[in-house]
This record gives C-alpha cells, structure tokens and sequence, in this order.
C-alpha cells in the first residue's frame, strides 16, 4: 500500500502565498479563493504524479498540549494567520472531503505528532509512505519505506519538488535521519521558537554528533569537548537541551485508524467550484473528469462569518 501523507498548513500556506499577488476573489462577494485554486491544484497534482493508493491530509486542531507543557513560548513568536486563510479554512477542509482525501486532526495535538503516529504504523505494516512537506522535522522520520517530499524553495520555485530519501536528508544536514532530532535539540528551531545552545550552529552540532553519537554522548562528554569554550555552557543548560530533544522528537503513540478511503464526489466538486465561482479550476476540473461544461448555476454566496484562526500554523521556508 503506498501513501500520501499531507501535512495541511504547510501545504496550505504555500497555496495561500503562491497566489497572494493574483488577489483571486468570488466576483459576487470578493471572498477570497487564491489558497483554494492552489489547494487544489497541488492535491490534484500530488495524486496525480505520486499515485497512491491511499491519501490523507492532517490539520492542526488547537495548540500543542505536550509541546507547550515545556515550552509556553513555543511558536509563540507567529505572526498571526493572514485574514484570507483563516476565511477559506472551512471552505478548503470541505474542498478536501469533497475530492476524497480522509482528514486526521485533534485537538491539543500537533499535525507533526499525528503524522508521525501514521507513518509509525503504517510503514511497521509493510505500507509505503510519502510524507508532503517543508518541515525538516519530517527528516527523521525517513528509512526504509518513507520518503519525504519536499515542494520547491519559495525563493526558488524552479527547483521543483525534492524527494528526501536517507542519503538526501544525510546530505543536507550532515546527520542520519536517526539524529534528526539530536540535531535540532543542539541547533534550536528558530521557526518553532526553540532556542538551540547558544553559539552551536550546524556545522559544530554535526560535529560533535559524529564524534559522540545522540544529544547523550555529547552531553557526557562535556568535560572533552571542543570547542573547550563550550563546556560550561553545556553543564549549565543541559537539562533544556535534553527539553529540547523532548520538543523536536515526535510522538508517535496517537490513535491513527486508516479506515475506507473516501469516494471522490465528483459532482459534488464540480457544485463547490460553481458556488465559489473558480470558474477556470472548474473547467479544467470538468475536462477532467469527461463531464460537458454546463451554464453555471445562479448561486446566493453564504453569508460569511470570520472562524477563529488556527492557532498553530505552517508559515514561511522551514526545509
């Protein structure tokens, strides 16, 4: 069984800011439908291209209740959610049902964490799994089975999409996938707000991983360490460093039940592309699927109230 694994704010930011300049908008109402064209186009174009078997897009639902248990001022440093997203959030969960994906979310628990918990079971059942994402946490779940896919740098769109496989993610980050998170708890996650030892970056981190092995080797060789400048340092912060490697190491032991996969409900779609007047989507969708272009339907816009903004989002270039 091969599966596609998205992880939604990641994804849904990216949409959100590859279409911002085009301002696309509902001509009758001018609610905002930039993030849903490109929400859209990349689930359409990652089933498309990957083929799987099963897919699954897994949304943050609330704050992180183990990850703010040690650090309250974890991702406290977002910005907050642009208005746009947080209008077309309801409307993209709802485009997601519609086009068949299964949705996985709960509240207190991180998207990483639920994500992780798939992977975990999945891939010990023998399945494939293709991990949709920017975030380099994602790296130390890759081996074996699971690959990471990475979309293009926003800087540098013309790179495409990257898959991350061991020797991808050893290449990037000078460790195996198994000292992701040894890594990450040296360095710090500056876009989780997770701040590493002071004055370690990557390169002394590798480093000393390949000297000492895990978080632990380096911290029990406290007393030979090099730089020698680092050593108090060390002996002062190491229980937050080993906090650290609380916060980036996943959790895995959530419920995770793939259950049926989801029908496509192509009329349905077609009925939703129609209402949000994303005429072109709507056409090529149409095209797609061999169904004649009809008149579009008169259609009275909802009325529309502003949701509470999700308060764990995916923002900028984290991979």
């Amino acid at each position: 069984m091969r599966w596609l694994l998205v992880d939604g704010f990641n994804l849904i930011f990216r949409s959100h800011f590859a279409m911002e300049r085009s301002n696309l908008r509902r001509q009758s109402d001018q609610f905002p439908t930039g993030a849903l064209h490109g929400w859209m186009k990349s689930l359409l174009d990652l089933r498309e291209s990957e083929k799987p078997d099963r897919w699954a897009v897994f949304f943050d639902l609330g704050g992180s209740d183990r990850h703010l248990a040690v650090l309250p001022e974890y991702k406290a440093q977002r910005d907050e959610t642009p208005e746009d997203i947080v209008l077309q959030l309801p409307e993209i969960k709802r485009l997601t049902g519609l086009l068949g994906f299964q949705i996985v979310e709960k509240r207190g628990v991180e998207a990483d964490d639920l994500i992780a918990t798939a992977v975990h079971k999945l891939s010990a059942a023998g399945d494939e799994c293709i991990i949709v994402s920017a975030d380099k946490d994602f790296g130390q779940c890759v081996g074996g089975k699971v690959l990471q896919l990475a979309p293009p740098p926003t800087a540098n769109p013309a790179l495409g999409w990257r898959r991350m496989d061991v020797a991808a993610v050893t290449e990037k980050f000078g460790v195996p996938p198994e000292r992701i998170a040894d890594y990450l708890a040296l360095v710090g996650d500056a876009s989780d707000n997770i701040p590493g030892l002071r004055g370690v970056g990557p390169k002394t981190a590798v480093k000393w991983i390949a000297e000492h092995g895990g978080l632990e080797g380096v911290l029990a060789a406290v007393d030979i360490i090099q730089p020698e400048r680092f050593r108090d340092q060390l002996r002062l912060e190491a229980e937050r460093i080993r906090g650290n490697l609380k916060l980036v190491t996943f959790q895995t032991d959530f419920p995770f039940e793939p259950g049926t996969q989801p029908a496509e409900d192509i009329d349905g779609v077609i009925a939703f592309l129609a209402e949000m007047e994303m005429h072109s989507t709507l056409r090529r969708y149409q095209t797609k699927h061999g169904r004649a272009e009809s008149p579009l339907p008169s259609v009275v816009p909802k009325a529309v109230s502003k949701p509470s903004p999700p308060t764990e989002p995916r923002q900028g270039e984290l991979f």
